[in-house]
């Protein structure tokens, strides 16, 4: 028992409300340390309700977007405890530490854009759904990059795609890798003439914004488990079974099944009221139109203000310590939540003869991720593939939606023009045109 408390100082100092303790460890602790529970020493601050630690370890840099072992981070303990000052400083902390996040990667990421060589591809996305009619209503998009030195050109007709609403148009994204950072990134919008640049900061308005709707909405947790996941050539064939092969645009590949994917979905809202899951509707409405203003907490606005804090657990340090990993006493508001998982069957058609490598499109990847439909992309070209370039891949976007993706052209060019990277003279700047990036 005591080897165990001697090994989560910080966690400790947490439990016991010993903020002073706490300042004093942060010279030499790590910070980022979890304990056999998943938990970091903010995960139990925010759910505890210590006010003075949290912000101490926020100070120090304490990570936000990591999860415990039952998968939740410090930001939807913070929600679930309802804190409105709490939430706000894990929201701010959190978009810094993208930032850095970038900054960090962003040399590295120029430098192999520039190592690759120029190149001209198109990719393909079809959404489908096992819901009956609704797959007669799913857009499908061709999306085609222009990759010139460090400068990466997309251009879609998929504006957005989030949670069974999309927005058709014909919009270009724009990454100019030699350029200062608050200039790298520019979105257009061709239909209308306009463009946006993709902030690295928000206003507090938008800080505020954002907080109202995460104190509004479910907690969502939507993840793809990885672990089971395994790949088995395909086979064709009635009576001589034979591996599969097929012709992807130009490319011969291999198919393989997709076996054991499964797409994790989970909610929570135990802070949310009866009154607030009728007024969700209205509420998010009016945020996303961005009809906002900032009013008291007096009821005759939308800014929401804290809840009130749920009542003290009666769990002592040794108790939480020494409860079965993943099993500990409940630290803060009882848990309303629905867990749901959907097995998908996929196949993925690998290439050995595709001219770009995985490590190649995982840097392009990168650029685009404002574009929530390709980070899903990108997390899935992150599991450990069969051999070769994945030119088709099956991938669940949604718990009932699933995209193909098609890699059907490619090729390197050493005519690609300039001009594709500027932004037209005529365009004017509207810095709310895409709210979502």
């Amino acid at each position: 028992m005591a080897a165990d408390r001697a090994c989560y100082p910080l966690h400790e100092c947490v439990f016991r409300g010993d903020v002073r303790k706490l300042s004093a460890l942060l010279r030499t602790e790590d910070v980022e340390r979890k304990d056999k529970h998943g938990n970091t020493a903010l995960h139990l601050a925010v759910m505890l309700g210590r006010k003075e630690c949290v912000q101490l370890l926020l100070a120090h840099n304490a990570p936000v977007r990591v999860k415990n072992v039952a998968g939740w981070s410090p930001l939807a303990e913070a929600i679930s405890y309802g804190d409105r000052q709490t939430i706000a400083s894990l929201v701010r902390k959190l978009k810094a530490q993208r930032r850095e996040h970038i900054e960090k990667r962003r040399p590295c990421l120029v430098e192999a854009l520039k190592q690759m060589g120029d190149f001209y591809m198109e990719l393909k996305w079809d959404f489908t759904s096992w819901v009956p009619l609704v797959s007669r209503i799913l857009p499908s998009d061709i999306c085609k990059i222009h990759k010139r030195g460090s400068c990466i050109r997309l251009d879609s007709t998929l504006v957005d795609f989030n949670d069974m609403r999309w927005e058709r148009g014909d919009v270009s994204f724009l990454f100019i890798g030699h350029v200062k950072p608050s200039e790298a990134l520019t979105v257009l919008d061709n239909k209308e003439g306009l463009y946006q640049r993709v902030r690295y900061e928000e206003t507090e308005m938008e800080i505020e914004d954002e907080v109202d709707i995460l104190m509004s909405s479910d907690i969502m947790a939507a993840q793809m488990s990885t672990k089971s996941i395994t790949f088995t050539k395909a086979q064709s064939g009635w009576f001589f079974r034979e591996d599969r092969k097929e012709t992807v645009g130009t490319f011969q590949a291999d198919v393989y099944d997709i076996n054991g994917m499964v797409l994790e979905s989970r909610k929570r809202r135990e802070h949310l009221s009866e009154e607030d899951l009728q007024k969700n509707k209205a509420i998010m409405e009016k945020l996303t139109k961005g009809n906002t203003q900032i009013i008291d907490c007096n009821g005759e606005g939308i800014r929401r203000c804290s809840l009130v804090p749920p009542p003290d657990p009666g769990v002592t340090w040794e108790q939480y310590i020494n409860s079965e990993s993943g099993e500990h006493p409940s630290l803060g508001r009882s848990l309303v939540n629905k867990e749901t998982s959907k097995a998908f069957r996929a196949t993925v058609a690998m290439s050995p003869n595709f001219p770009l490598s995985v490590s190649m499109l995982l840097d392009v990847l990168e650029v685009i991720g404002p574009f929530k439909h390709f980070n899903k992309l990108r997390e899935f070209i992150q599991i450990k593939l069969p051999p070769g370039f994945p030119v088709k891949i099956d991938i669940p976007i949604l718990p009932t939606v699933t995209a193909k993706i098609t890699f059907q052209d490619f090729a390197f060019r050493n005519d690609i023009d300039p001009k594709l990277f500027e932004i037209p003279p005529y365009y004017k700047e509207d810095p709310n045109r895409f709210p979502d990036i």
